[in-house]
């Protein structure tokens, strides 16, 4: 463990500050974006990203993800803010956090093995087109200036790896901001700075607790919104997760993830910022500028925290167009370019679920949608080729007149009506055997529709019995099924 933590820690020093800087810089205009968004003031943003990502570098279950005030959490707020006020957002936030960390311990992380490749390729897809599309207010009605700077800056990001021992020393995106900065401040470009965003704070945070009456009233207000923000937080989170492992070829310990996500909201509530999770769009930029462990995420944090309070002057005069370049850059890089070549090879199915889940994203602006959509429709899609699968195989025995049907496959909701017209009731026999070792009956519908198969076969005279039932199908038919319980079939029947 001591190891553990020394590497995340200590193992890349260097690359890890020299990515929180760039992240820190790249974080503020985004803070300050979603606090008006969620309808507060600027430094609710700021301050809910420097608590968050402080805390989450320490008490979090992945190493160099960042997580900050995002869009996903800040539009569940609107409603809350404009009806009731702040005081009740930072109630909401704090609440949050108390059921990430429940949800923690109930290991509901676990649920995020329904997540397919399929949505998860979609999920990436749709955040690249919502970073493009968000950098295009910065991009339309401007200066050619405006333009000339983002190619610019773009071109620094490419090109400057490919310097010779200066090139893999200094993350690019980190010069791009430096050299755009000093090229407009000495030149006077006149362009839109991080200065015309907002008023940035000048003072610390400090502790406060919500001034609120702590009753149930209180909570019936904000409990809708805390449940929102808690499931729509740590899906986001879970999902970036995923993806930084894959960037990374690392694991991550999704259940601490979820408490450390809860620790953090409520420490961002406690100093009046507002609730938060991964920033999938952050914490690519962190890796791909050279951060790998925990001391990238402080870094963010502080470095944020000490720009917008002490060295305000300097960061007002960083152009946005060198935060755009970072972000286009961004999603470029997010975007899975080979799943426009595999929609033509992969199943069908799968091309739907993924190209569902971006349109949905898309659509709402909303992550946690099209995940749940992804999720809805490739369940729907496992169901239908689960009950294809699902096939009897029939034999019959003149000597003791008896009819063998041999089941084969899953007995669902879905394959329930296949089930029973594969049965022959008009066939005149004695005995009936119907052998389900090579088949399982996962619920109330599958036991229903034996029950039916085998009310109808004795109704025609046959004397039917049921052989190789599994521990589980048989634990499920001896609580639900009815065919062997003559006062059940009265019932059903018609009987009194």
């Amino acid at each position: 463990m001591l190891l553990s933590a020394k590497k995340d820690w200590l193992g890349n020093v260097r690359g890890d500050i020299l990515a929180g800087i760039v992240v820190a810089i790249a974080l503020i205009p985004e803070a300050i974006a979603f606090s008006i968004i969620a309808g507060v003031d600027p430094k609710i943003g700021l301050y809910a990203s420097f608590a968050i990502a402080l805390i989450i570098s320490i008490v979090g279950g992945r190493a160099g993800m960042i997580s900050a005030a995002t869009a996903a959490t800040a539009l569940l707020m609107v409603t809350l803010v404009k009806d009731f006020g702040l005081q009740y957002l930072l109630v909401a936030t704090i609440l949050a956090g108390i059921l990430q960390i429940v949800a923690g311990y109930l290991n509901l992380h676990k649920f995020m093995s329904f997540v397919s490749k399929s949505v998860m390729t979609g999920f990436l897809n749709a955040l690249a087109i919502l970073i493009f599309m968000a950098q295009l207010p910065e991009l339309l009605n401007v200066t050619w200036h405006v333009y000339a700077l983002t190619a610019a800056g773009l071109g620094i990001i490419y090109l400057f790896p490919y310097l010779p021992v200066i090139g893999k020393i200094l993350p690019s995106p980190l010069v791009n901001i430096i050299a755009l900065t000093a090229l407009v401040y000495f030149l006077g470009i006149d362009v839109r700075t991080i200065g015309d965003m907002g008023d940035l704070p000048d003072t610390l945070p400090i502790f406060l607790w919500p001034d609120v009456p702590l009753n149930f009233e209180t909570l019936a207000i904000v409990l809708p919104y805390s449940l929102s923000i808690a499931v729509v937080g740590l899906l986001e989170s879970l999902m970036t997760a995923n993806v930084i492992d894959e960037l990374t070829d690392t694991t991550s310990d999704k259940k601490r993830e979820c408490k450390g996500q809860g620790i953090a909201n409520i420490g961002s509530g406690m100093i009046g910022g507002m609730a938060g999770c991964a920033m999938i769009g952050q914490s690519i930029i962190n890796v791909k500028s050279g951060g790998r462990g925990r001391l990238s995420t402080m870094t963010a944090g502080v470095v944020l925290l000490i720009l917008v309070v002490f060295l305000s002057d300097i960061l007002k005069i960083v152009p946005m167009a060198a935060l755009v370049a970072v972000m286009i850059m961004v999603s470029i890089g997010t975007f899975n370019w080979t799943s426009l070549k595999e929609l033509r090879t992969n199943p069908k199915s799968a091309s739907v679920v993924m190209i569902a889940t971006v349109i949905v994203v898309v659509w709402t602006h909303n992550l946690a949608f099209g995940v749940f959509t992804g999720i809805l429709i490739g369940a729907l899609f496992m169901a239908q080729r689960l009950s294809q699968f699902m096939y009897i195989e029939s034999n019959y025995d003149e000597t003791t007149n008896t009819r063998s049907y041999n089941v084969v496959g899953q007995i669902f909701f879905n394959s329930s009506d296949k089930f029973i017209n594969l049965f022959d009731y008009k066939e005149a026999v004695d005995n009936v055997v119907i052998d389900v070792h090579r088949a399982h009956f996962w619920d109330i519908t599958a036991v229903a529709a034996l029950d039916k198969v085998v009310i109808k076969l004795r109704r025609e005279g046959a004397d039917v019995s049921i052989i190789g039932l599994n521990e589980a199908s048989e634990t499920l038919l001896d609580k639900f099924a009815v065919h062997d319980k003559p006062e059940q079939i009265e019932k059903i029947m018609g009987g009194h």
